[in-house]
């Protein structure tokens, strides 16, 4: 794997508001946000199909179009193998983001270790679970799903959902809530876990800076961490010097975990 390049910080991952080809960006929540409705609104039904799709789209990025006017976006990395099944990851883009900000939390990543990735974009500034309104966000990342699994070979053993800051709370709510089809989660700098459900029991990696002026360690991590661990969890925590960023060696961890 290539040496880590620079630190994604705050204002350069706003400032970039879309895919990059190195590096990790994406929005980022402004508050700590309000934990929510039960956790049943986040639960998904689609799954990889058990004979899945011989053929592959092409390698590159292109939009899915459930008839929405911010459509979910899903990378393809070069150098699949037709039939043979992928790891999938949904990227979650924090506040006033976008799909491709979504995208762009692996960045280059994605395609050295051969990941799919599946970026929706909020309906709103950010994910209604962070605000307490679950369920639309759910509901088209579902069909968004659905039709990548029927067009796309996923390895159900490597499906993921990561996030970062106001992305990774919601990445949070929907893994624990989606055990049964996310076999990891991984929550860049998280404010709260929105939901009550939980399916399945995912491995879980939580990265947060003892820096971060946007969501304070001391109030979100440091207390998730233990919460989850409690709960029967694996959970790895990397807590890093620095802000509310996503550091390069975190992120290549965090891929090395997903893809097994």
């Amino acid at each position: 794997m290539d040496a880590p390049g620079p630190t994604w910080t705050r204002r350069r991952l706003l400032a970039a508001g879309a895919l990059a080809g190195v590096g990790v960006l994406a929005g980022c929540g402004l508050r700590l946000p309000v934990p929510g409705g039960t956790g049943a609104e986040l639960r998904l039904t689609a799954r990889p199909q058990p004979q899945p799709p011989a053929a592959l789209p092409a390698p590159g990025t292109q939009p899915l179009d459930p008839g929405v006017e911010r459509p979910p976006l899903l990378h393809v990395p070069p150098g699949l193998v037709a039939g043979s099944p992928a790891p999938l990851v949904v990227a979650l883009h924090g506040a006033g983001g976008d799909a491709a900000a979504g995208l762009g939390i692996l960045g280059g990543l994605a395609d050295e270790r051969g990941l799919l990735v599946l970026a929706p974009a909020s309906r709103g500034s950010t994910w209604d679970a962070v605000t307490g309104r679950s369920g639309e966000d759910a509901a088209l990342l579902d069909q968004a799903l659905a039709r990548v699994f029927s067009t796309v070979p996923v390895d159900p053993g490597r499906t993921a959902v990561a996030g970062f800051s106001d992305g990774a709370s919601y990445a949070l709510g929907l893994g624990l809530a989606n055990g049964d089809l996310f076999a990891s989660v991984v929550a860049f700098s998280p404010g709260f876990v929105p939901g009550a459900s939980r399916q399945g029991r995912p491995a879980v990696f939580v990265s947060h800076g003892d820096a971060d002026g946007v969501l304070p360690v001391e109030r979100t991590s440091r207390r998730i961490v233990p919460d989850l661990r409690e709960e029967g969890y694996d959970v790895t925590y990397r807590e890093f010097s620095g802000g509310h960023a996503v550091p390069p060696e975190v992120a290549a961890e965090a891929v090395d975990r997903l893809v097994g």
